[in-house]
């Protein structure tokens, strides 16, 4: 027996019912805009792109396996366009201290003055938003379904139809190079935020 949302499935892809698309919708919706609000460059509207994800999923529905589960072929959909309009902000920039947002400048104190403490959640992932704005595209979908998503790596591989093998090399590289965004930003960070030499 069909679940509701293949009855409506079918009843797009045979007959193009109006009704069953709306209620596809309604139903998608809610993963298809988590999925981008993680993904999104910073300054892009989540709804721009979760129309653009829509577009691509009636167009593509086609293609759909039903023997697959639909959530990992709507998040692979979801990241393809994430990518691209990632790569279309090609500048990756190298932040300052005077530009991060409040909470990612707490996390950083935090770093700088307790480091033996961990920051606060909201404000770890915060600094982590941040600095993924200075990673390569595919690297930074890794980091965020790897720590902001808390995907396993099989379930990456699910959801973008990589190896394992490539999700874990760019996994290592991607934290690496966000290990030497986060020495370079807090070099950057105000004098008196530093805490005071041993030796003084």
């Amino acid at each position: 027996m069909q679940s509701p949302l293949q009855h409506d499935l079918t009843a797009w892809t045979d007959s193009r019912d109006e009704s069953a698309a709306r209620r596809l919708v309604d139903a998608l919706h809610p993963q298809i805009y988590r999925i981008v609000a993680n993904h999104l460059p910073r300054g892009t509207a989540p709804e721009d792109l979760v129309q653009e994800v829509f577009m691509q999923f009636f167009k593509n529905l086609h293609r759909y396996e039903p023997s697959r589960p639909l959530e990992n072929w709507v998040s692979r959909l979801c990241i393809n366009v994430c990518l691209n309009a990632l790569r279309a902000k090609s500048r990756r920039p190298e932040y300052r201290w005077s530009d991060l947002p409040d909470d990612a400048r707490h996390a950083a104190e935090s770093l700088l003055q307790h480091p033996a403490d961990d920051p606060s959640p909201r404000e770890s992932r915060e600094l982590l938003r941040t600095l993924l704005e200075s990673l390569a595209p595919k690297d930074r979908v890794v980091i965020t379904l790897l720590h902001l998503e808390e995907r396993s790596i099989a379930e990456i591989a699910e959801r973008t139809g990589w190896s394992q093998t490539v999700i874990k090399v760019r996994a290592f590289r991607a934290r690496r190079r966000l290990r030497a965004a986060l020495e370079q930003l807090l070099k950057d960070a105000p004098r008196e935020i530093h805490p005071p030499s041993p030796n003084r």
